[in-house]
């Protein structure tokens, strides 16, 4: 799988509102961070299984149905196994009805057809504002 695949099958996923990561997808020691995340979220999870319970536990809490993942720009980089891509997901708040985006920038790596490192840079207070929750 290529980089460019494996965004594809992520962005796949949040449409279907399952979890984004699954055993298939990822390296046995891969490594999730999100530099950005706000306080008590942890920034940086290593390890296949533990980033694949800490996205069912986050999809299963999470009060958004996700509509659409649009304006996505996918660049290439010099190695073949980097992209950086830039996306906006748009979802619908499960209570409320009401309907909000955000924008995200991530960086993924592939090592072997799996995710390696996936970075992904999050506006935490759009976030928060769409599901109603501080920003800490």
């Amino acid at each position: 799988m290529t980089p460019t695949e494996a965004f594809h099958r992520m962005r796949a996923q949040w449409l279907s509102n399952t979890p984004t990561f699954d055993g298939d997808l990822m390296a046995e020691d891969v490594v999730v961070e999100t530099p950005f995340a706000p306080p008590g979220r942890p920034r940086r999870l290593v390890g296949r299984a533990a980033n694949v319970a800490r996205a069912e536990v986050g999809r299963a809490a999470l009060p958004v149905r996700f509509d659409d993942c649009r304006h996505v720009m996918i660049h290439e980089t010099t190695d073949p196994e980097v992209i950086v891509v830039e996306y906006e997901l748009v979802g619908t708040h499960t209570g409320t009805g009401v309907t909000a985006s955000a924008p995200f920038i991530g960086v993924l790596r592939m090592r072997d057809g799996r995710i390696a490192h996936w970075r992904e840079y999050q506006d935490h207070a759009a976030i928060a504002a769409a599901v109603s929750q501080p920003t800490g």
